[in-house]
């Protein structure tokens, strides 16, 4: 018998609209750049604390109770910068910083981490490093134009949010994009 198997991931959602406006207006000049981008959607926008990849329902249920057992503070994080993965060379994703938060973001991290280990789950080979994917590049066209403008944007400060709850999130890969769907919520202790 087979078992469905679910495409997740853990995350903060974006869940302060300052900030969200203000990376819509990042995302339209990285456009006027003429690179070949897909940008995300505003509404789905989240810092990845963990990718879970496509696991069975069983292990989300181990990844529940792991979340469960997550203990933090309500705390700030602040988003400044705009970067790129790899690097401005070879852009294939770019994202936005998060500077005042990492610290209390790999806390949670280095909390679930060997929580998700125990389900089962492979260890996470890139590590963890906060920050919001904000549009994917399908080319190298107008790749200098677009590296400038990054290069411009490295210190801009999109706001501050309270961190209060994390996600366990399904995604559902459609033709327009993804569909992301809160399964568990982790929630800040007070």
């Amino acid at each position: 018998m087979s078992q469905e198997r679910i495409r997740s991931f853990v995350a903060v959602d974006l869940d302060e609209s300052t900030i969200r406006e203000g990376i819509i207006a990042a995302q339209q000049s990285l456009e006027q750049t003429g690179a070949n981008l897909k940008v995300v959607e505003p509404g789905i926008m989240h810092l990845t604390l963990r990718f879970l990849g496509e696991i069975p329902q069983t292990t989300v249920e181990r990844v529940k109770d792991a979340m469960r057992e997550l203990r933090f503070q309500p705390f700030i994080a602040q988003f400044t910068g705009i970067g790129a993965f790899p690097n401005l060379r070879r852009i294939s994703v770019v994202w936005v910083g998060v500077t005042h938060g990492q610290q209390e973001l790999d806390g949670i991290f280095q909390q679930l981490e060997p929580r998700l280990r125990q389900t089962g789950l492979p260890p996470d080979s890139k590590g963890f490093s906060p920050h919001m994917t904000i549009a994917r590049v399908r080319s190298g066209i107008n790749r200098d134009a677009l590296a400038k403008y990054i290069e411009n944007m490295r210190e801009h400060d999109f706001g501050q949010m309270t961190v209060k709850v994390v996600r366990l999130k399904k995604s559902t890969l459609t033709p327009k994009g993804p569909i992301y769907t809160t399964i568990h919520e982790a929630n800040a202790s007070n």
